[in-house]
């Protein structure tokens, strides 16, 4: 199914830019344009990406020591 109709993106391509590292609307928009031109597509996507794809979120949920060091920093 399509997710993009502007640049004929798909669930697929999506996952797979996914799966390859880019956690972001903004990384899948660098990775495939995918929403933008008309960003009618940006919701679908970040609901397709959902709470945990990237790695570095997953580290956030955990309270990963290392991020505890740069809260502490700032």
């Amino acid at each position: 199914m399509y997710v993009c109709s502007c640049f004929g993106i798909t669930e697929d391509q999506v996952k797979e830019h996914a799966v390859n590292g880019a956690c972001t609307p903004r990384q899948i928009a660098s990775a495939s344009k995918a929403g933008t031109d008309c960003g009618s597509c940006v919701r679908r996507i970040q609901a397709l990406l959902g709470r945990g794809a990237c790695p570095r979120r997953e580290l956030i949920d955990r309270r990963a020591p290392a991020l505890d060091r740069l809260d502490d920093a700032a």
